[in-house]
């Protein structure tokens, strides 16, 4: 049995892979990044393919599933040993079914990204995360050599891709581009853009992990970086909230939340839908008002384990 230790760039591209994405241009976007800069095309038995290879075989079920939930399109995921040991897995699409590249509006000819694509903040977020699945790569926290970097084939989509960076609100990130090798490396070392990166393209808890490492080694300089923590809890914690209303408004049409028949299952459903930004503990206090007696925050996330327990029974299989 291996017991070989994840990268930290693993860790950020499998957490990537995890998250729920309920934005179906948000998906169009990671999905036009990680084709552009990871795609191919082959001709095999007469057919044109885009052909798709990775050796994470998360990255390659987490392409092969969006891939077929987006385009409905004949897709297959397969997978093979190379001459260094290695497994690499290709996720194959019939290109025949539907133009996913037309869609996608990709060139692997052209450096520019159509602003169809990346248009808002969430389309930026969802490129920047499919093109660090496909090409990226980040130094462990536990260095003291801070980098991260995104490695493309063109010069001119270099360029294009930096400026993406400049266009999302708030943004101090400004990555330089290197040539090594054939390759354009776009890189930036602060430590402070590394985290604002990693919570742009959805990876919290690398963020988090990232910005603890930082505060133990530098604990005079951890203001910043705090804020950083608290911005990744924020936003996880609103993550879980607009999972539980999902689910919630699901078991609604299914049953209707007034029919359910344990009687703080049934207020917690009704006061989620109300305050979707409120944390467990506040939900705790705002039941322990209604029902007259002491809420506990493990009560809450019990009575929410149960709900999501209810949701998959509705839904017949696990989202």
């Amino acid at each position: 049995m291996s017991n070989k230790v994840m990268s930290f760039t693993q860790v950020v591209k499998e957490e990537i892979c995890r998250n729920d994405y309920t934005s179906k241009e948000r998906i169009r976007a990671l999905l036009a990044a990680y084709i552009r800069i990871n795609g191919t095309m082959i001709f095999r038995d007469r057919k044109e393919y885009l052909s798709l290879s990775t050796e994470n075989a998360k990255i390659a079920r987490f392409i092969y599933q969006i891939v077929k939930s987006t385009y409905l399109c004949e897709t297959h995921l397969s997978y093979h040993n190379t001459k260094r040991g290695n497994t690499t897995y290709e996720v194959l699409i019939d290109e025949t079914n539907v133009s996913i590249l037309d869609d996608l509006e990709i060139s692997f000819l052209e450096g520019k990204i159509s602003k169809n694509i990346v248009r808002n903040d969430d389309t930026i977020s969802g490129y920047l995360a499919g093109a660090f699945l496909a090409s990226g790569s980040c130094n462990s926290p536990h260095t003291s050599n801070y980098h991260l970097e995104l490695c493309v084939n063109s010069e001119n989509y270099a360029k294009w891709l930096s400026k993406m960076f400049g266009k999302y609100k708030n943004s101090d990130i400004e990555p330089k581009i290197a040539l090594r090798r054939d390759k354009y490396i776009i890189y930036f070392k602060k430590s402070d853009q590394i985290a604002n990166f990693l919570i742009m393209i959805g990876a919290v808890e690398s963020c988090m992990e990232f910005e603890n490492v930082r505060i133990d080694r530098d604990i005079m300089n951890s203001a910043n970086r705090l804020t950083n923590i608290d911005t990744a809890n924020m936003k996880k914690r609103l993550e879980t909230s607009k999972r539980q209303i999902k689910e919630i408004q699901h078991i609604n049409e299914m049953l209707g939340i007034e029919n359910i028949e344990n009687e703080k299952t049934r207020l917690l459903c009704r006061l989620r839908l109300e305050n979707e930004e409120a944390s467990m503990l506040e939900l705790a206090e705002m039941m322990s008002e209604e029902l007259g007696h002491q809420v506990t925050k493990s009560n809450i996330n019990h009575i929410f384990r149960s709900i999501h327990e209810m949701f998959v029974r509705f839904n017949g299989h696990e989202d």
